[in-house]
């Protein structure tokens, strides 16, 4: 009987668990899901046969060796800098990896004594990264093996509320991911490669550099860049491109309206702001305003930032809540943590809500010399606070890896992300058949 020991059952991991819950009585598997909140895990596992729950520290390392030589695969779902904990382990008892993350340089070392034993440690294998790498992939190379020259290529993913819940918001926006990598979305220098020359965004500029897309049926999304669209260059194998373009995909409206937290200063992680356990939404606001004891808060925000006072982006700051006098509900912050928790009020997904992943690429090309066009998105939805779509794109993904590395079918050894056909056409297939996939359209070019 084949074990597999799933570390982490946040929700993120929640369809990966139904998924081989699902699966392993046809195999005859074990499934065992292990975190640090006991009642969580047994949670995720409750009603199914060959399942188990376990309490379960990663910084125990006996526990960790023990549980770790026990299983056949291991999945790990903690946060990213732990994956080495568990990597060095399943390289120790020989056991094969998989997570969602992107690849660290820690890991990166284990490659060539994961080969030699004869071992697959598969990373980003979930979302973004993921689906993004694995559905770019089978097009780009479909491109190739005909032949054509690929010119352009760009991806925008978002995690977004579905229409149904975006209604009553007028930032059409929730938390549906880890909330502080929200806040510092896009900190550092945007890097590019547009036409041939390569391009750079600082920080202060990002969120009025923005694209807009329409999506079949769906209507239409703005995507800013994401920081460094260049490492794919080589990943992808696309030395030669004249563009490429990685990015992140709101409503229309989100990114002027969140620049105003990014000029204010409120995005700043870097230091942390006295007095915070007696702070106010609305005292954190005033506390990078210029003093003036006869302007509100409100009027002096308009004026530094150059807004009409009736403004969409008052409107939207105002319903966030940030002119309020209420107690922040902290004890001590930087900027952006204590933005982080002020937006977590009005963010955080209801249990009604629904949320939405978009994803789409666009490819452009060379046939015989003629330019050529493919657009291609996937839309999937979740059903409710805990089946989001973004449990499933992330989880998914693995859950159909691990089901085909434990049955022989994926046999590429050592650290690898999903970018070889052996690997991400088998996984695309399970996810068509799970309800997530791709349409594409050839676009006329004038």
């Amino acid at each position: 009987m084949k074990r597999i020991l799933i570390l982490g059952a946040g929700r993120s991991a929640t369809s990966l668990i139904k998924y081989l819950l699902n699966i392993n009585n046809t195999y005859g598997w074990e499934v065992v899901v292990a975190d640090f909140d006991i009642q969580l895990a047994k949670s995720k596992v409750q009603g199914y046969d060959n399942a188990y729950a376990l309490t379960f520290d990663i910084f125990n390392e006996k526990q960790r060796n023990e549980e770790i030589s026990k299983a056949d695969i291991v999945i790990s779902m903690l946060p990213a800098s732990l994956h080495i904990h568990a990597a060095e382990a399943c390289l120790e008892h020989s056991k094969n990896l998989l997570t969602a993350s992107y690849v660290s340089d820690e890991i990166k070392t284990l490659d060539n004594d994961a080969k030699a034993k004869g071992l697959i440690f598969l990373m980003e294998c979930g979302l973004d990264p993921g689906i993004d790498h694995m559905s770019a992939m089978r097009v780009i190379n479909k491109i190739r093996k005909s032949g054509n020259k690929l010119t352009t290529f760009e991806t925008f993913t978002g995690g977004l509320l579905a229409p149904e819940s975006e209604e009553h918001n007028p930032w059409k926006y929730k938390f549906t991911w880890n909330p502080r990598n929200v806040v510092l979305a896009g900190q550092g220098t945007v890097k590019f490669i547009q036409e041939g020359r390569y391009k750079y965004i600082p920080y202060h500029r990002l969120f009025r550099r923005t694209e807009i897309v329409e999506i079949p049926e769906y209507g239409y999304f703005e995507g800013y860049a994401n920081r460094d669209s260049l490492k794919y260059l080589e990943v992808y194998g696309l030395e030669d491109i004249e563009t490429l373009y990685r990015g992140t995909f709101r409503r229309p409206g989100y990114c002027r309206a969140w620049d105003l937290f990014v000029q204010l200063g409120a995005t700043e992680d870097s230091y942390y702001l006295e007095g915070v356990d007696k702070m106010t939404h609305r005292q954190f606001i005033n506390s990078f305003l210029s003093y003036n004891p006869h302007d509100s808060v409100e009027l002096k925000l308009a004026h530094y930032l150059h807004l009409d006072i009736d403004s969409e982006e008052m409107f939207k700051l105002r319903w966030l809540g940030v002119f309020e006098d209420e107690l922040i509900g902290i004890e001590k912050g930087t900027p952006a943590q204590i933005l982080e928790h002020i937006l977590k009020k009005k963010w955080t997904i209801d249990e009604h809500d629904k949320d939405m992943i978009v994803m789409w690429h666009k490819f452009e090309y060379l046939e015989n010399g003629q330019p050529k066009k493919i657009h291609s998105h996937s839309v999937v939805k979740g059903e409710n606070a805990e089946d989001t779509a973004m449990a499933k794109t992330v989880g998914l993904p693995l859950g159909i890896a691990a089901e085909l590395i434990l049955k022989g079918e994926i046999k590429a050894k050592g650290v690898q992300i999903p970018i070889i056909e052996e690997i991400y056409d088998p996984i695309l297939n399970g996810l068509a058949e799970a309800g997530v996939t791709f349409i594409e359209q050839e676009i006329s070019v004038e």
